[in-house]
């Protein structure tokens, strides 16, 4: 089987701990010669496969959360845990989803699902030892809503999602580190070291495809990006800013001052 399609079979699995497993073996057991570039895998309308909890709601009805207590700590560590299940899911969808690309692209994303979905699995784990699970507590559905949007057009999947709502965690990772250091929580401190280790990589991965579709269709990529974030209503990213993250990850100097002035 062409393992883009094994990708959209992983992507349509509604249980959580399955489609982890699962993204984790297809890129263990990838084979390259398998990949076909060129085959145009119709969407199913019922993407993502997630199970019945948790909850979403709308961003502005999930609660701010604390790690000094038992419960907003737990909750807090459930956010996370839902940010790298869907970042499993973004992974296996731009596998499968655009055709014409690099044989290395599929094989790029095939690896960050497996290290979204190592993420989500070392989480869950330490949430489950805090007597919850992942489904305990609402959440929201932003990062899956801006992989709708910018379905029709790989270079804005690669410049919103990776490039962006991704990139956020560079920047929000450090502070949580902090509060889970406070709150005495050393494993959510060294599990959120191996996420910001790897979401370098992610971003970088993005980056590195955002700039080669660009160059393909000759475009600039800081005036395109400027375009893409207003034609698809990207969230106006705010400070502070992991500087030393995002230029490992690949951003320039000119993308860093874009970032502050808007």
């Amino acid at each position: 089987m062409n393992p883009r399609r094994r990708a959209l079979e992983v992507l349509r699995l509604q249980d959580p701990a399955a489609k982890a497993a699962e993204a984790r073996a297809l890129f263990a057991q990838l084979d390259r010669s398998l990949i076909d570039t060129t085959e145009r895998i119709e969407a199913p309308l019922d993407l993502p496969g997630r199970p019945a909890r948790p909850r979403l709601v709308p961003p502005k009805q999930v609660p701010s959360r604390t790690p000094y207590t038992p419960e907003g700590r737990a909750a807090l560590l459930h956010a996370i845990s839902h940010i790298e299940f869907n970042a499993i899911n973004l992974a296996l969808d731009a596998a499968f989803r655009f055709d014409g690309m690099p044989v290395l692209f599929y094989v790029d994303w095939l690896r960050v699902a497996s290290e979204e979905a190592l993420h989500f699995t070392l989480l869950r784990e330490h949430l489950q030892s805090l007597g919850h699970d992942y489904g305990d507590f609402d959440a929201h559905d932003g990062l899956w809503l801006m992989t709708q949007r910018t379905a029709g057009d790989v270079t804005a999947r690669m410049a919103l999602v990776p490039r962006t709502l991704e990139a956020r965690g560079l920047d929000a990772t450090p502070p949580l580190q902090a509060k889970f250091a406070k709150a005495g929580d050393t494993r959510a401190v060294e599990i959120l070291g191996i996420i910001l280790r790897d979401e370098v990589g992610h971003v970088a991965i993005g980056n590195r495809w955002y700039r080669w579709l660009c160059q393909r269709e000759g475009l600039d990529p800081v005036d395109h990006y400027r375009e893409l974030t207003r034609r698809h209503e990207a969230p106006k990213l705010r400070p502070p800013f992991n500087d030393s993250a995002r230029l490992a990850a690949g951003f320039t100097d000119e993308e860093l001052a874009q970032l502050r002035t808007g």
